[in-house]
Order: structure tokens, then sequence, then C-alpha cells
């Protein structure tokens, strides 16, 4: 566990009363992050490594598609460092259909593994289907990661039910799986902010403990690279808020978009915009961030704290 942000501004806390229920009471400091067992106060960071069992990852091109080998890479990501293991089954992008029960294939004997072998370690599945995500919550899932902006609203469901944690993400309206096509908004830093505290307040309303909900802008989701880069600069809005900010920036496509003249870097030359992406978004605010490389980002991480400890 790490430093961070030392912004502080008031918003909407919400205090438990009896179990599923919550009232809104507004206070002046940020909320408590608690998923499973471990706990993110105001002032740390949490590293959330991926492991993807898709034989088509944009990262990795399916490095860690065979069950031993993704069990392993959870244990090096363990070992590295990394609090949380993001565990996904379906490629972000356009590609092969892969249906529920595929997914579930893919990922809930993966969760039952890496609980059974890493009792303490937080447990997150990238889905945004409700039926993967029970599945999941009954192998020891502590975490929902909806990357696509709620499109499924038993994920929130199966979160409250179970007892675990959710991610409210900003994907623009789009439909799981699409690529942006001229993305359009007004103030994208506004409407992203609106739009996942929005959710977060339903899935309060639902059920989910508010101390286990994340937000995240989603970076290149439903947006260009001019507008993550916008998100990425005024993240410090949407960590006023008060809700724990989640970014998801690691060599995306935004990084090497910016780093290149023309087109783009390829996906293996984006490491450094990925830290200096990460280094912004935690001077600003963002509280666990997921990533491909958990060595590299626990030394960004650790000299963020540092400086900001100096100031």
């Amino acid at each position: 566990m790490l430093g961070s942000s030392p912004a502080e501004k008031a918003h909407v806390e919400i205090l438990p009363e009896p179990p599923g229920c919550y009232s809104l009471l507004t206070v002046g400091y940020p909320r408590t992050l608690r998923l499973g067992t471990r706990e993110w106060h105001h002032g740390s960071f949490g590293i959330m490594a991926v492991i993807n069992r898709t034989p088509d990852s944009f990262f990795d091109r399916g490095s860690t598609r065979e069950f031993g080998a993704a069990l392993d890479a959870a244990s090096q990501a363990v070992a590295d460092g990394a609090e949380i293991i993001d565990i996904g089954g379906v490629k972000a992008g356009p590609g092969d259909e892969v249906t529920p029960a595929a997914e579930i294939d893919r990922v809930a004997g993966l969760v039952a593994a890496v609980r059974e072998r890493h009792p303490d370690v937080v447990i997150s599945v990238d889905t945004w289907r409700g039926e993967v995500g029970e599945v999941v919550a009954q192998a020891g899932a502590d975490l929902l990661n909806d990357a696509w902006g709620s499109v499924d609203p038993r994920l929130a469901e199966v979160a409250a039910r179970h007892r675990i944690g959710l991610v409210c993400s900003h994907a623009g309206g789009l439909p799981p799986r699409t690529r942006p096509h001229r993305p359009a908004y007004r103030d994208v830093v506004a409407e992203a902010t609106a739009y996942v505290t929005h959710h977060a307040e339903r899935a309060v309303v639902t059920g989910v403990s508010p101390s286990a909900i994340l937000v995240d802008p989603a970076h290149d989701f439903g947006k260009n690279t001019w507008q993550s880069l916008e998100i990425t600069r005024r993240l410090a809005e949407l960590a006023g808020t008060g809700w724990p900010v989640l970014v998801a920036v690691a060599d995306k496509d935004f990084i090497g978009e910016t780093l290149s003249i023309s087109g783009a870097l390829p996906v293996g030359q984006r490491a450094e915009g990925t830290i200096a992406a990460l280094a912004v978004c935690a001077w600003l605010g963002a509280r666990v961030f997921r990533v491909h490389n958990v060595p590299a980002a626990r030394a960004a991480l650790a000299a963020v704290t540092e400086l900001q400890s100096a100031t």
C-alpha cells in the first residue's frame, strides 16, 4: 500500500444503516475503500494486476490464455506487490464472439484457484454480464469490474447480494466490445463524472456498500485520444467527488498516439508513456491503478508518494 493525493473535498458520504440500506450525509473527507480483507484510506494507492484468459488480448497476445500460465502470472503479480488481481475472459475490443458460458469457463475456475492460493489478495473480475458476475462471486471474487458503463443492471444486484465491490465506469453509451466513431461531448470530464457518480449512487440504492465502489472514467472507452488526455488532465475533478477512482491507462491507444508523430506507437513501446500517465493520475487523486507491469507501477507510485510528502 502506497501513499496518495493530498486533495480533500467535500462529497456525499453514504453511511450504513441495516445491511443493504444506506443514507446520505455530506462530509468533508474522502471515503475509505474496502475490498475483501483490504482497506485503502485516503493517502494510499492500490495496484491492480491484469490477468487475461483470452487468446487475443491487445497486450499479452494470449500469453496467459492457458489456466496454468494465468495462475502463475497471478502469483507473480502478487509477489511483485499487486494487491488486486483483475481476471478477464473477454477481449475489450472487437473480435470473436464469447458467450457467457465460455466467459464463465475461462474465469470462474481461475478465481477459485487464485482464492485458494492467495487467501488475502483482492480478486476482481472484468465483466459486464450479470450471469458471469453471479458465478465468479460464488467462486470467491471480491470485485466486479464493469468497464462498459452498467449496461447490465444485474451486475450491481449481484454485488449487493454477495456484499462485494463494483466498478462504475463511463463508456460513452457504447455497447460492449465496440470502438468509438467520432465521439463528441460538450464536456467529456463533466459528462463522465456525472455518469459514474450517478451509477455509483444507484448501486448504493441497490444495496452495494459505498465503501466497496470505485469509479472509472474509462480512458479510450467511448473516447478519442484528445478526450482521454482531457480526462487525465482534469482527473482531480472526478477524485473530488469523494468516490475512489480507478484508472486503467496502461499501454492504451491514447498513449501510443500521444507519443507518436504519426499513427500510434506499437503496444510494446508505450511503457514510458504509461508510467507518465500513471504518475499524473496518482498526483491528481486516483486511488487504484490497473496495470500490466506491477514493479514499474510500484516504483512510479512510490516516487509520487515521496514527492507529495515533500510538498
